[in-house]
């Protein structure tokens, strides 16, 4: 499926090149080669397994811009850039743990170790953790009803998925609201931690992280996600009203911004070098993973995009930019780096080409539209 949709991809550069009788031969070529390459495999297999997780400022940081940089070579770029950019650098630090404590309907003390990941960005607790009682909130205007009672407490978002939408996507958009700045609404009325249900709906006990923001002004809490099984525990509680206390161990740290680099690879337009089609994916993923789908996948269709067009011998006429952007995860900063010095360093006219979301992943190019 992936490889049929980066075929569908490659039609915009390809349509304006061809005579409309030559069209469909073309296409084929390329559907022919691409189905018969493993190379992107190949490339998502040493990008995964041998580099891993690649979290800005990390030291799989650079090991992934090196092979980058060496992939879009061996598939035929013409010019290969390292565009400078500075990048957050935020560090887990070590292992995130939490557990919460009840009586049961015996009366008898329980002690339940939940399954969970700090959000990227956040701070620690330190070693003494944060120990408090957890209090849920199952939206922002119950934070609002429930702000007098926040004050030193653990504030649990539980916002489960609308599993009725169609587009799955949309529900996590509804959703990444809580994580982007659930802690500080929280902080705002004087909360020592926040845990939240994990942006996924997926079956199991998996913990998700991602990218906090923390609202000026208001003091930085310590937050983390847990895994849905988990959830459902602390829910069953709260339901039979059974008070709990929590126990929250992170050890998050953010560090001065660091360099890193946006890898670009380049074919020169025949008619229109100056106008350039921008395709790209984001290099960093976060740390607890392989980064496979999140943005692997974009950046080995990035590169497999310039393989079968050098493979067929295809000489576009405008510029093609392909580009392994620094910086998504915890902020665009890759994106607004390309996107800032494109016409100093290029010269150029961009024409920004949105294509499959598998390649262009998260809108990191929408962002540069929006910009330029």
């Amino acid at each position: 499926m992936k490889k049929f949709l980066l075929i569908l991809l490659l039609f915009p550069l390809i349509i304006s090149a061809q005579s409309m009788s030559d069209d469909s031969l073309f296409i084929h070529k390329i559907a022919v080669n691409i189905l018969s390459s493993d190379a992107s495999y190949n490339n998502l297999h040493y990008l995964t397994k041998n580099i891993g997780g690649r979290l800005s400022g990390s030291p799989q940081t650079y090991m992934a811009e090196q092979w980058g940089a060496e992939a879009l070579k061996t598939a035929g770029a013409e010019n290969v850039i390292l565009q400078e950019c500075m990048v957050p650098h935020w560090i887990r630090g070590g292992q995130d743990k939490a557990f919460v404590t009840y009586k049961d309907d015996n009366g008898r003390q329980q002690k339940y170790a939940l399954n969970i990941l700090a959000l990227g960005n956040s701070v620690g607790t330190g070693l003494k953790g944060v120990l408090a009682p957890v209090i849920r909130v199952n939206n922002f205007d119950d934070l609002e009803a429930k702000k007098n009672e926040l004050n030193g407490k653990i504030v649990f978002y539980n916002v489960p998925f609308d599993d009725t939408l169609i587009n799955t996507f949309a529900a996590y958009g509804k959703n990444v609201i809580y994580r982007g700045v659930g802690a500080s609404r929280a902080a705002k009325y004087g909360a020592a931690a926040m845990l939240m249900r994990s942006m996924t709906n997926t079956p199991g006990n998996y913990p998700h992280t991602g990218s906090l923001r923390y609202l000026d002004s208001i003091k930085k809490i310590p937050a983390a996600a847990m895994g849905l099984a988990d959830v459902k525990k602390l829910d069953s509680l709260f339901d039979k009203n059974i008070s709990i206390a929590g126990a929250l161990y992170t050890n998050g740290q953010m560090l001065s911004d660091t360099i890193a680099h946006n890898v670009i690879g380049e074919l020169k337009g025949t008619e229109h070098p100056e106008q350039i089609i921008t395709v790209g994916g984001h290099l960093d993923s976060w740390d607890p993973a392989e980064g496979a789908n999140d943005d692997g996948t974009g950046i080995v269709q990035t590169i497999e995009v310039l393989r079968v067009l050098k493979a067929l011998g295809y000489q576009p006429k405008h510029t093609i930019h392909f580009v392994l952007f620094a910086n998504e995860e915890n902020g665009p900063r890759g994106g607004r780096k390309y996107a800032d010095e494109a016409s100093v360093i290029m010269n150029s006219t961009f024409l920004l080409w949105k294509a499959m979301p598998a390649v262009l992943h998260h809108g990191v190019l929408v962002s540069m539209v929006q910009m330029l």
